[in-house]
């Protein structure tokens, strides 16, 4: 799922010559509706207006929040239709006309069925490894490599226009949506509306309705072709509605910013998005690294940048043997899954990768799979398929013992992320363990003792 995060009001369309000339040529490769056979989602007028309601668990959400409990959804799904009107206003500002407002938020009423999903995104989930398993296996890699071939000058005018590899954006696509095949199929205007009025991201999900409606009046995408995730996410790449007003662009010269159906409009925008985050050209997303025996763990931190040459100089290598190839740039080092799994250094581009989703699994799925379209080989060291992943409710406990013993993680949620990998390592170096950072088994059993 695309990134739920606020991103920067940026919208510049870039390479418009040449997208001008090109089109033509584009149109030429491209058969007539292909992507639309390939995801055919129901017409808006075919999906039940209330079936999915009775599809909600009924339970409160995993994350704690008051704005979860199972009252508080019902109470939520009560005042609907108040809701809404009272987005009116702000829609007004917007230049959305009366008639519009009417005509698309007609008959909505929430999709319940979101609420067990809001507190379960799977890159925050999944163990590592069976997250990357998953998305970066050999049926993807082998698609990813067909579609480049497919689309090899479409490819290149966008890598001409915007500098961004072609190969990440081709493990974007096939991570995000499997190439076009699993985008989703619930309206984005009743998901967005749901989680505008329903749930805990109510602040965040009325700018993505008030932008739903906004693409909608443009008639960019089409009501019936505007269907996506159940967090609003649309499309082969999985453009939020805000960030496809900021960084959507019409490559294939037709006059709309079509994400759904045009494959040039789909990788142009995406490239648009990684360089206007970004994305450094030429440089790679990061390396596996093997760390000495003697290694310093504190090193692993986000906030620690250092030149590849000087984390040579601690005793790091890549973990295929061959040479750095740009000792000069600046990274930072990752465990994923502590000191017995994998190590890497993380470049410029894994952050801008991580923009597209705030989700360390998620970037180094998108730069594995672009590395194995490209003939590189797998990672060489092993991760710890031993380790029992933790549940929601277990990280969620363990933050709150951490924030008891006085370490900084934030507000509790379940979701191990930078701030509360380096509470762990901190606690971790508190009690004489390796302090690699990794929310484990045993890291929660002592915070659990006296």
């Amino acid at each position: 799922m695309r990134s739920l995060t606020i991103r920067r009001s940026v919208a510049v369309l870039l390479g418009a010559s040449l997208a001008a000339g090109f089109a033509g040529a584009v149109r030429a490769q491209q058969p007539d509706n292909w992507l639309t056979r390939l995801f055919q989602p129901p017409p808006l007028s075919s999906v039940p207006a209330s079936s999915d309601a009775a599809q909600w668990s009924g339970q409160s959400g995993a994350s704690g929040s008051p704005l979860m409990t199972a009252d508080a959804i019902r109470s939520a799904a009560a005042e609907f239709g108040s809701c809404l009107e009272g987005l009116w206003p702000e829609a007004e500002r917007r230049g959305i006309s009366r008639a519009n407002f009417e005509r698309f938020t007609a008959g909505l009423t929430p999709d319940l069925s979101i609420m067990d999903k809001l507190d379960a995104q799977p890159e925050f989930t999944k163990a590592p490894w069976d997250y990357l398993d998953l998305l970066v296996s050999d049926d993807r890699i082998g698609r990813g490599r067909e579609l480049l071939a497919q689309y090899a000058p479409t490819f290149a005018a966008v890598e001409r226009a915007y500098s961004v590899d072609r190969y990440i954006l081709a493990a974007i696509w096939g991570v995000e949506s499997d190439y076009g095949t699993q985008g989703g199929d619930r309206p984005v205007i009743r998901s967005t509306a749901t989680l505008a009025c329903v749930g805990r991201r109510r602040d965040f999900f009325r700018g993505e309705f008030l932008a739903t409606l906004e693409i909608l009046q443009r008639g960019d995408v089409p009501p019936d072709r505007l269907v996506g995730s159940w967090a609003g996410a649309f499309g082969p790449t999985q453009f939020m509605p805000t960030t496809f007003k900021r960084y959507a662009v019409d490559f294939d010269g037709d006059g709309h910013r079509d994400v759904v159906d045009s494959v040039p409009d789909v990788i142009a925008s995406t490239a648009n998005n990684l360089k206007l985050d970004g994305w450094v050209s030429g440089e790679t997303w990061g390396y596996e690294v093997a760390l000495p025996r003697d290694f310093n763990y504190l090193f692993a931190d986000s906030s620690r940048q250092m030149m590849v040459r000087q984390w040579q100089s601690l005793g790091v290598r890549r973990a295929d043997g061959r040479a750095f190839p740009r000792p000069e740039d600046r990274a930072f080092l990752l465990l994923p899954a502590g000191a017995r799994g994998p190590a890497f250094l993380m470049l410029k581009n894994f952050s801008v990768i991580m923009k597209y989703n705030p989700a360390e699994a998620y970037a180094l799925a998108i730069g594995h799979l672009a590395d194995r379209m490209r003939g590189g080989a797998p990672f060489v060291q092993g991760w710890p398929r031993d380790e029992r992943v933790l549940t929601l409710d277990e990280r969620y406990q363990m933050q709150e013992l951490l924030a008891r013993r006085g370490f900084a993680i934030g507000e509790p949620d379940g979701l191990i992320g930078p701030r509360s990998r380096l509470a762990i390592r901190d606690f971790q170096a508190s009690i004489g363990q390796i302090p690699d950072g990794f929310a484990s088994s045993d890291v929660l059993d002592r915070l659990r003792q006296p």
